[in-house]
């Protein structure tokens, strides 16, 4: 996989930007909420009015946009990695029960994430968040739950065809237990479509945080998150655009990133691309 020069850019971005969500502290020029109504829209490479120097400029507060974007990257990835998590272990537990059930399970839970499927997202959020009220907590709960009928859907889809393998016959002919034939057999088998999905995931769910923010119905405006710095900087994109185009191009590098990796995981897991690979060699 590290042989792709696409993949190795997508690492290298997204440890960068892992980085950022573990060190922001280490890594900001300044507190990402101090405002400086003296250097309020300093442009980038600049000095502000009181004589400090600023890489990417300043917002309508006079707050450092840098440091927004680093401490924004915490947001980003914490909300990505757990509502992947959430939606991961939902979509798994209730793919795995339909495709080793079958029956009346099956039908059921096929029917549930087709309900979801035709469930609009941004009804569900806005039902969510106007009870609950906007928190990290709340948007994860909100992403997780709108994305875990593809983890079940992948899984059961899997799950169906390692079932039937002879070295699954062969555990249940030996009298192991169904909880062990799946730790054993079947998950190991699974795991690798679920990698994939669970990858692109993680940048779908990092867009779909920023889009929120962006429309308000994201995290607190005391949090720092790159859909917030965008919704924040639209107004005044014709004159100050460094308000907008530095979070917007840190959500579109780290999302293209995860894709590129995504890729490169899908073409070293999937057996049918490296079958094919080698007979396109000879």
């Amino acid at each position: 996989m590290i042989g792709s020069p696409g993949a190795a850019l997508g690492l290298a971005a997204v440890a960068l930007v892992a980085l950022c969500a573990l060190s922001p502290g280490l890594l900001a020029p300044a507190d990402p909420n101090e405002q400086r109504l003296l250097a309020r829209f300093t442009p980038p490479i600049a000095r502000t009015a009181d004589g400090e120097f600023t890489v990417l400029g300043t917002d309508q507060l006079g707050r450092d946009i840098l440091s927004r974007v680093i401490h924004g990257a915490r947001t980003s990835v914490l909300i990505g990695m757990s509502a992947v998590l959430l939606a991961g272990s939902v979509g798994t537990s209730l793919g795995l029960t339909a495709g080793i059930r079958g029956g009346v399970a099956d039908q059921l839970i096929m029917r549930l994430a087709d309900m979801q499927f035709a469930f609009p997202f941004i009804l569900l959020a806005i039902t969510i968040i106007g009870v609950l009220g906007p928190s990290i907590r709340n948007i994860i709960l909100v992403v997780g739950l709108s994305s875990w009928a593809t983890y079940a859907r992948v899984v059961r889809a899997e799950t169906l065809a390692v079932r039937e393998r002879t070295y699954v016959d062969a555990a249940r002919s030996l009298g192991m237990s169904l909880p062990r034939i799946v730790v054993r057999h079947i998950l190991p088998n699974v795991s690798a479509s679920l990698i994939v999905v669970a990858t692109f995931g993680v940048a779908g769910a990092i867009l779909t945080e920023a889009g929120l923010s962006f429309l308000g119905l994201g995290v607190p405006l005391a949090i720092p998150s790159w859909g917030g710095m965008l919704a924040e900087g639209r107004q005044f994109v014709d004159t100050r655009y460094w308000l907008a185009l530095s979070p917007g191009v840190a959500l579109f590098v780290t999302v293209m990133a995860i894709n590129l990796i995504g890729d490169a995981l899908r073409d070293a897991l999937d057996p049918y691309l490296q079958t094919r690979g080698t007979v396109d060699r000879f």
